[in-house]
Formats: structure tokens, C-alpha cells, sequence
């Protein structure tokens, strides 16, 4: 044990560094694809057949094929040509995991949107909004609390995603568990590794759940975030478990 302990202490700086990039793509990988999950999830609801088409074609190939392949793809075959388009290992790996949960996080907001109740359309109609005005008014804040318990799953699910970036050549927590693992033994660094993800993710949880119930207040639904965190044995509804 002294000595996977003194080991440990050699590695950390590289673990550190590979503790960031995994940061670096979460946080990167996340923006993209929750930008590509709201264009695609509103372009997919377009009456304008062309764009739905479209919308549709792109979630269906980016959730039909492997993130693994995708990123290959983007890394080793946009440089030859016709592409000609060399983009740098990190860019890759957020371009990848942005554009593959983008498609699944469309279909959470397009579903979202949809479970919106046909009263809040019909009031909208009646109050003379334009469509813009009917999304960003009444339509998307109330399908934005449903849709961040999906969206926090994809958040994880893409968290954990990144430990295959490694295979493109950036060094990321993965990449410097394996160097690890040949300093001292296959339990105590992979044991680290799962603490090191389960806790990541469970600080993305409280985030996401903050802002679940942030969403939820604003819409006169549950308690005041400062009470959610403070009594977590008490759900959004107010309701003891």
C-alpha cells in the first residue's frame, strides 16, 4: 500500500492535468451539445419540411453510429481530402461528444416542448403572441423544468464519454489511470479512478438539480432553491419521501 501511495504522489501532477482536460471537455463537450440539442429539438418541430428533414437526418446519424467512430472520423479522416481540415485533438474530442449527445439531448427538448400542455399553446394564440414570443415567453420555460432531469443523464452519460477520447490522443483521467495502473496495480488505480468520476458527477447532479429547481420556483412549482439544498429530504414538491 506505501508503496501505490508513493506512486500516487509521483503521478499527481499528471493526473491533475489529466483531470482537467477531462474538465475541459465535459464543460466544452456540454455547451456544444446542449446548443445542438435546442437547434436541432426546435428545427425537428419546424412546419417547413425541409428543415425538419434536415433536423432529423443529422439526430438520426449522430444517435445511429458509434461516438467511438464519430470520433475517429472527425480525427483521421476529415485531414485527407476532399476535406482537407485538420482540427486539433481537443477540438475533436468536444466537436464528437457535442454533436453525438446533441442529437439525443434533441429529442429531450423536442419531447419537452411537446409535453407542454395544449392549454398553454391555446392561451398563447389567444393573447396574439408571435411564435417567438409563444417559445421564449410561455412555451420553453415550462418545458425547460422537464427537461433537465433528461439532460442531467446525458450530462453524466457525456462525462463518462470522455474516457474514450484518450484513443484519439489526448491525455486525458483515463489516459493517466492506465499509466498509473503500470506503477502500482489494477485495483487500487481503477478504484481511484471510479471515486475521482463518482464524484465529478455527483457535483454535475447538484448543479443540475439546482437548476431543476430554480426552473421549477420560477414557475410556482416546488420550494425556493435555497430551501432545496437545505432540506434534501424534503422533495421539490414539498412532500417528505
Amino acid at each position: 500500500m506505501t508503496d501505490n501511495l508513493e506512486a500516487l504522489q509521483r503521478a499527481l501532477p499528471h493526473l491533475l492535468d489529466g483531470l482537467l482536460m477531462t474538465l475541459q471537455l465535459t464543460v466544452g463537450g456540454a455547451l456544444l451539445a446542449f446548443a445542438i440539442a435546442i437547434a436541432l429539438g426546435l428545427l425537428a418541430r419546424s412546419d417547413n419540411i425541409i428543415l425538419r428533414g434536415i433536423a432529423r437526418t443529422v439526430i438520426e446519424v449522430f444517435r445511429g453510429t458509434s461516438l467511438l467512430v464519430q470520433l475517429f472520423f472527425l480525427f483521421f479522416v476529415l485531414p485527407l481530402p476532399p476535406f482537407n481540415l485538420e482540427l486539433p485533438p481537443a477540438l475533436v474530442g468536444i466537436l464528437g461528444l457535442g454533436l453525438n449527445y446533441g442529437a439525443y439531448g434533441a429529442e429531450v427538448v423536442r419531447g419537452s416542448i411537446n409535453s407542454v400542455p395544449r392549454g398553454q399553446w391555446e392561451a398563447t394564440t389567444a393573447l396574439s403572441l408571435s411564435p417567438a414570443q409563444r417559445m421564449s415567453r410561455v412555451i420553453f420555460p415550462q418545458a425547460w423544468a422537464l427537461m433537465i432531469p433528461s439532460l442531467t443523464n446525458l450530462l453524466i452519460q457525456l462525462l463518462k464519454g470522455t474516457a474514450v477520447v484518450y484513443l484519439i490522443t489526448i491525455v486525458e483521467l483515463t489516459a493517466e489511470l492506465n499509466r498509473l495502473r503500470i506503477d502500482t496495480d489494477v485495483f487500487f488505480a481503477y478504484t481511484l479512478g471510479l471515486i475521482v468520476y463518482f464524484v465529478i458527477a455527483y457535483l454535475l447532479t447538484i448543479v443540475m438539480n439546482a437548476l431543476e429547481a430554480r426552473a421549477k420556483h420560477r414557475l410556482g412549482q416546488g420550494t425556493r432553491l435555497r430551501e432545496a439544498v437545505a432540506a434534501p429530504a424534503v422533495d421539490r414538491e414539498g412532500d417528505v419521501p
